[in-house]
């Protein structure tokens, strides 16, 4: 999702810092940006010279020393309130006290999140789509104590994303993932019970319900423990049993098959073709 939203932001002229604490995850993401925008210059969606000035406005950083003059921030580390907690807590000390930080969580409170900083008032929540350069919505999500000046100002830098915001309440998993998780856990229970298997269920679902990719396909593209932690915060946070994370969904990710980051999940890529795990 970094490297994604670090492509996005270059293209439409900002420059960027891009922090990651391994050095591998940061040339790896330079490495895959440079690959999309090729991609999009195949397609005729951006030319050479505009991929030359991008990748040029894009700096990788080792620390967050270098944060001290930008404008915004946008965490975009695991799915894990622990991990953005101490990625904060290093965060604030180095940045201007008028900078932005915004979390692209896909589901944890950020209400609960900007109060672990020190400017819960400039603080936000912009939930991107993966991809992030191919998908068009961002999730706009206020905390109690996100002020207007904040919004407005997040909506607009959005909005020269050329992306279209939806402003979510600030609820868990926000409005997408409220939606999607729940239906792929539904799928892997599915799968589970023994109704059908892996390519029977993706197969009815695109083809029965015209979805582009199939339930389980996409879980794997997302990545289970993302799935998970999402369905774990619904559950904990709204107390209804249909949201509860079915087992087998907790079987793969304890098994490290976590989908396609891991080459297997509900489908195994290390082959030439993908092939279902059930």
């Amino acid at each position: 999702m970094g490297n994604g939203i670090a492509h996005v932001c270059a293209a439409a002229g900002f420059d960027v810092l891009l922090e990651d604490v391994n050095k591998e995850a940061l040339d790896k993401a330079l490495a895959t940006i440079s690959y999309n925008m090729s991609r999009q210059i195949q397609r005729g969606v951006m030319t050479d010279e505009a991929k030359k000035a991008a990748m040029a406005r894009i700096t990788p950083v080792a620390d967050l020393e270098r944060f001290k003059e930008v404008d915004l921030v946008i965490e975009a580390a695991s799915e894990k309130e622990e991990v953005k907690r101490s990625i904060f807590s290093r965060l604030c000390p180095m940045l201007r006290p008028d900078a932005i930080i915004a979390s692209n969580t896909s589901s944890i409170s950020i209400t609960r999140l900007a109060s672990s900083t020190d400017r819960p008032e400039k603080f936000i929540g912009l939930h991107f789509m993966n991809p992030v350069p191919v998908m068009k919505l961002v999730e706009l999500i206020r905390g109690i104590a996100t002020g207007e000046d904040t919004f407005l100002l997040a909506r607009e830098f959005t909005n020269r994303l050329g992306k279209t915001t939806a402003n979510a309440e600030d609820f868990p998993a926000f409005m997408v993932n409220r939606i999607l998780m729940p239906m792929i856990n539904e799928a892997v229970y599915t799968l589970y019970e023994g109704v059908g298997n892996v390519e029977a269920i993706d197969t009815a679902m695109r083809l029965g319900a015209n979805h582009p990719m199939g339930p389980l396909q996409l879980a794997d593209f997302i990545g289970l423990d993302t799935c998970l932690s999402v369905m774990q915060v619904l559950y904990d946070g709204l107390a209804d049993s249909k949201y509860r994370p079915c087992p087998l969904l907790v079987k793969y990710v304890e098994a490290g098959w976590l989908g396609q980051k891991t080459q297997r999940g509900f489908y195994d890529y290390r082959g030439e073709v993908p092939v279902p795990t059930r």
